[in-house]
């Protein structure tokens, strides 16, 4: 059974179209990523699959279950983008309030939130308040929030924005257990290393359209671009090269091989040329190359 299916979605605000008729579907279990740059439509498309926005058209199943526009699942989980957090309470506090709104009460409150502020790694800042807390603790605090009433389906939105590669590293641990543990994840980004690292499926989002989808090895078998040889040094010793275009920049060229056969031939006669470079990379082909090829244009644009 799918976790989630949608189906047709639409969404405005005023003349802005942000959802341009979504379709896709996400089995029980599954880490989906959505990528796509900021205005793609990917928040929008969580909160209405979390009951906080109503659609203009389409529909969307939960669980199985036909949800009704604007009625949240009891199965969801979200972690929103901002921090919705009280910066006034500790972090016991906070998870306490939150629990409550689920109808959590007593022992079965107090256990769930020890458990997630053992998972989180904050245990031993249970008592301090949340405004001394860190960008990182905030977002593992936010997460814990949406952890309370045990859903089935987790939507995170960019839930790594403005932390330390530390704490991104816990976060995705975290959320690595997670989906091991059974949960389905739906995690929004404009990262591509992100979705890279940790989304079994990946679906391409720009201007409200879902562009393309699928595993990361299926996504990139579309690539058009093989792999790219850069160089960096002497701009004036670097050789034309028969079996690659050269895309020259301000200290570096790429070269572009023009077939993958010809890879071994490009790097070869860069070496026999005599040509000064401080570095030489071969890239093979990515979501960023992907997303170019899709949208012409770079993902951050």
């Amino acid at each position: 059974m799918s976790a989630i299916s949608v189906s047709g979605l639409f969404k405005s605000f005023g003349e802005v179209r942000a959802l341009a008729g979504v379709d896709f579907e996400i089995a029980d279990g599954e880490f989906y990523g959505l990528l796509g740059p900021n205005g793609a439509g990917k928040t929008t498309l969580l909160r209405i699959l979390s009951g906080l926005l109503q659609a203009d058209g389409g529909r969307l199943w939960i669980a199985g279950r036909d949800i009704a526009r604007g009625k949240p699942a009891a199965a969801v989980g979200v972690v929103p983008q901002e921090i919705a957090l009280y910066e006034s309470l500790t972090a016991r506090e906070n998870l306490e309030l939150f629990g409550a709104m689920y109808d959590l009460r007593g022992a079965a409150l107090r256990g769930r939130c020890a458990e997630l502020l053992d998972l989180i790694g904050l245990a031993d800042r249970a008592r301090s308040k949340v405004r001394t807390f860190s960008g990182g603790m905030l977002r593992r605090l936010n997460l814990a929030a949406g952890l309370l009433h045990d859903p089935s389906i987790l939507l995170l939105d960019e839930p790594t924005v403005g932390v330390d590669p530390q704490s991104r590293a816990s976060i995705f641990a975290m959320l690595e257990t997670l989906n091991r543990a059974g949960k389905t994840i739906i995690y929004t980004t404009h990262y591509m290393e992100e979705a890279e690292r940790l989304c079994r499926r990946i679906g391409i989002i720009d201007h409200g359209r879902l562009l393309a989808e699928g595993t990361l090895s299926e996504l990139l078998s579309g690539v058009k671009s093989t792999s790219t040889i850069r160089a960096h040094g002497t701009p004036s010793a670097w050789p034309l090269l028969a079996s690659a275009e050269m895309i020259a920049g301000d200290g570096f060229a790429d070269y572009v091989p023009r077939d993958r056969t010809l890879l071994g031939n490009a790097v070869t006669d860069l070496e026999r040329s005599g040509a000064r470079f401080d570095r030489l990379e071969i890239r093979g082909p990515n979501l960023e190359a992907l997303f170019l090829q899709l949208t012409g244009k770079e993902l951050r644009d």
